[in-house]
């Protein structure tokens, strides 16, 4: 078993329970009252680059990273230093995550943001517009083709814009089938958890241009940045670095600036 196999079998565990607790009626309900989502695309393919900043307690690779008492405390001082969306890790087991954590952060903050967990089912997707997500993430790895498919066009019948994210040729071409329109291409293997630095750069000739592209794990500072905005990133998804640097706001800001086009 992969370890985003023992991943995805804890989560669909904990979303039994929270079925149980909520059942998806309720759901409808919540999101048929909630405020329309917020489109992030137009940002994302902006000149320049653009960050999604991260609420990461911890990870499977490097286990605790950050307490972060306060997200929206953190999640203000990400959007003060520009970033163009923030991403709530939801996920209890390996990442310390929770729903509470996205109610939390979409009360504090007006930009987009992304549910990141491991969505198998539409029910993950009612939860998270309940919640106020405007974005999801759908990764390719945890997905068989028609699944994916599926829960792609849901989300966007529930307005939610979905990060679907690759880490090889076989699983971009499943997004592109899928009709992903934001791609995430993470450096970070799910089944193995080693890091690949130059997979950005060997499937960037094929994500084709009207398709958004977003550069994920391995970022530890501005220069990681400057390197993905020129292998054509459009976006850069950035975690560790900014729950462990000490100073979110420049953080951000500083990203941001190395990814301007000249």
């Amino acid at each position: 078993m992969t370890v985003l196999d023992e991943i995805v079998a804890g989560v669909r565990e904990d979303l039994a329970r929270r079925e149980q607790h909520t059942p998806q009626d309720l759901l409808r309900e919540l999101v048929a009252g909630a405020r329309p989502a917020r489109d992030p695309m137009s940002a994302f393919g902006a000149p320049g680059i653009s960050v999604i900043a991260e609420i990461k307690r911890s990870s499977p690779s490097k286990g605790a990273l950050a307490r972060i008492p306060d997200p929206a405390a953190l999640a203000r001082e990400y959007a003060a230093g520009g970033a163009a969306a923030i991403s709530v890790l939801t996920e209890e087991r390996r990442f310390a995550g929770s729903m509470a954590d996205l109610v939390t952060v979409r009360a504090a903050v007006d930009v987009p943001v992304l549910r990141k967990d491991f969505i198998v089912t539409s029910y993950q997707l009612w939860e998270a517009r309940a919640a106020g997500a405007d974005m999801v993430l759908l990764i390719v790895a945890a997905l068989d083709q028609e699944t994916l498919g599926g829960l792609l066009a849901e989300a966007t019948e529930l307005g939610l814009t979905s990060l679907v994210e690759v880490h090889d040729e076989a699983e971009l071409a499943r997004a592109l089938d899928a009709g992903a329109r934001l791609v995430g291409v993470n450096a970070r293997n799910l089944k193995t958890l080693e890091v690949d630095d130059g997979v950005f750069a060997r499937l960037a000739p094929s994500i084709p241009e009207k398709v958004i592209s977003v550069a994920e794990s391995g970022i530890g500072g501005p220069e990681d940045v400057a390197a993905y905005r020129k292998a054509g990133a459009h976006v850069v998804l950035v975690g560790e670095a900014l729950v462990t640097g000490g100073n979110p706001r420049q953080a951000v800001a500083d990203m941001i600036a190395a990814g301007g086009d000249t």
